[in-house]
């Protein structure tokens, strides 16, 4: 294979990743063309490692480097609140915060009949089963506030009411038809604090 040709796949796989547009993807590829050797091997060798041992946390469903992730491990954590968030993404963020020491649910996505996803498709009966087991006592939906994230909340509220959970939802702070992930600490932050008892 010719050295353009080498040039171009790595453009290529790069110009795959989100966000990253054929210009951005051809500049990152000149950028790692001039690094010392170490500098990409040891990129190369964090993708590799990190597609070999990050798993799910077999409690959560986060992101875990062994049976369970940092913060269903770590016993200061009040396990009588859960936060539901669809996305790992979604717990880096709300932890940038600083503001909740429960622990979290992740349903890895949201409902979107038209895409294929029902709730067997995301982790709600994991949810369900970790009630009881846990003793929680308040769930927080922290699903982004877009119509999926809504319709997710609101299946899931009603879902969790009967259960004699408090059931509570992001207050007000966060924009309507964005993610929670691009959301600043300090509107996340203000957003935790003033979250609602949702009517099911």
């Amino acid at each position: 294979m010719a050295s353009g040709s080498l040039l171009q796949a790595l453009v290529d796989e790069l110009g795959r990743l989100p966000g990253i547009g054929p210009k951005s993807a051809q500049r990152i590829a000149f950028h790692l063309l001039k690094v010392a050797d170490e500098d990409a091997r040891r990129l190369a060798d964090a993708i590799v490692d990190v597609k070999e041992r990050v798993t799910l946390c077999s409690r959560c469903f986060n992101v875990a480097e062994g049976e369970l992730c940092d913060i269903c491990s770590d016993t200061r954590r009040d396990g009588s609140v859960l936060c539901v968030v669809e996305d790992p993404r979604d717990v880096a963020a709300l932890e940038k915060t600083q503001e909740f020491r429960g622990r979290y649910h992740v349903l890895h996505g949201a409902l979107n009949p038209i895409e294929g996803v029902g709730p067997d498709q995301l982790r709600v009966r994991e949810l369900l089963s970790r009630l009881d087991d846990e003793g929680v006592t308040e769930v927080i939906l922290c699903t982004n506030p877009n119509l999926e994230g809504e319709a997710t909340a609101m299946y899931l509220a009603r879902l969790l009411k009967p259960l004699g959970t408090r059931v509570t939802r992001l207050a007000s702070g966060l924009p309507v038809g964005g993610d929670l992930e691009y959301a600043d600490e300090l509107t996340l932050g203000r957003a935790l604090e003033g979250r609602r008892e949702v009517d099911a």
